[in-house]
């Protein structure tokens, strides 16, 4: 990404946190990428949208991916503790591109209809069980990237959620064990292709979920010592700053002791694992009439003398998606 574009990213960012949530201190747990750096590094973010502390230059044994480093368990976080307490070198956010803090997990689960005031929303009982689907993890997309529309559908959609990411395998697991098996919390944007979700494929939902570039995450995987109560955080959701979804995970029907015991029945749990807990009302397929993101749509018209190409001239400017959820952050998304 473009200089350019870090800096307004970070303007967006900072905007946006303004009237939202106290920065944080406690471990956030990020991979990203640097020009002077070869390939992706692991590091921790200094706060809730501050800079980068590089844990490989920390502890250059450490891997180098975040599946490789929940896989280590203890050994690896207690790293990460000195790391935090030590006085070390913090990369700018503009020096930096932020990665999803999660990529290539084994599998990214998913919860449909998890908010009883997103169940109202629809006019629809409240699920007596989960309801689980999934996203391919080819999905998935860091916190400031760009959202691609496909040309597949015309009804692409925003829901931000709660993400939970598995740190310790497990399969069985009972309700009163499974905080054990949480490494921690992160933000995610479950982008859903409405058309395809409910009306093609069977009504199936995958393939409305699933699309490249459908599951922004970020921007920072937040153990889950550092997080007060992940069932009592404001969680929200603004296009073009315009609030759109504004709730709290207290809505959840199940809580993420429940959907681990549920899901682990069907599944082993691994390290890096994602399980995207639902959303909450405020979509725009129920809205009336119903609203769905735009791209950006430029047109290049040729002039009259020479035939040449003039500068395009901007008809539609896309969307921005911000998710944001109380002490985990905000992720920012351009739709293209």
């Amino acid at each position: 990404m473009l200089a350019s574009g870090r800096r307004r990213l970070l303007t967006a960012l900072l905007q946006a946190q303004r009237w939202r949530f106290q920065p944080s201190r406690d471990m956030r747990l990020v991979q990203f990428q640097a020009p002077h750096l070869t390939g992706p590094h692991l590091g921790l973010e200094s706060g809730n949208g501050g800079g980068v502390i590089n844990l490989n230059a920390f502890d250059p044994t450490l891997p180098k991916t975040m599946v490789e480093f929940l896989e280590q368990g203890e050994v690896a976080l207690s790293v990460a503790r000195r790391a935090l307490a030590a006085q070390l070198p913090v990369l700018s956010r503009l020096e930096v591109t932020f990665l999803a803090p999660v990529t290539r997990p084994d599998k990214v689960v998913c919860v449909g209809m998890n908010y009883v005031d997103h169940c109202k929303e629809q006019n629809v009982p409240v699920p007596k069980e989960p309801i689980i689907f999934s996203k391919f993890a080819s999905s998935i997309v860091g916190p400031y990237d760009e959202v691609v529309l496909p040309p597949e559908s015309q009804e692409v959609d925003w829901e931000v959620e709660l993400a939970v990411v598995i740190g310790k395998k497990g399969k069985h697991i009972k309700a009163t064990d499974a905080m054990a098996h949480v490494a921690g919390f992160t933000v995610a944007h479950d982008v859903s292709a409405r058309d395809w979700q409910m009306r093609r494929n069977g009504k199936q939902w995958l393939l409305g979920k699933t699309f490249d570039t459908f599951c922004p995450l970020g921007p920072a995987l937040v153990t889950k010592d550092s997080v007060a109560d992940p069932h009592n955080l404001k969680i929200c959701c603004r296009v073009n700053g315009e609030v759109v979804q504004s709730s709290n995970t207290n809505q959840m029907v199940f809580k993420t002791e429940e959907l681990i015991a549920w899901i682990s029945q069907f599944v082993t749990l691994y390290p890096g694992d994602i399980i995207l807990t639902g959303t909450p009302p405020g979509v725009g397929v129920f809205r009336k009439p119903p609203v769905f993101l735009k791209m950006c749509v430029c047109v290049r018209a040729c002039q009259t003398k020479g035939l040449t190409a003039s500068r395009p001239t901007l008809l539609q400017k896309g969307d921005e998606v911000q998710c944001e959820i109380e002490e985990l952050g905000v992720i920012i998304n351009k739709v293209v």
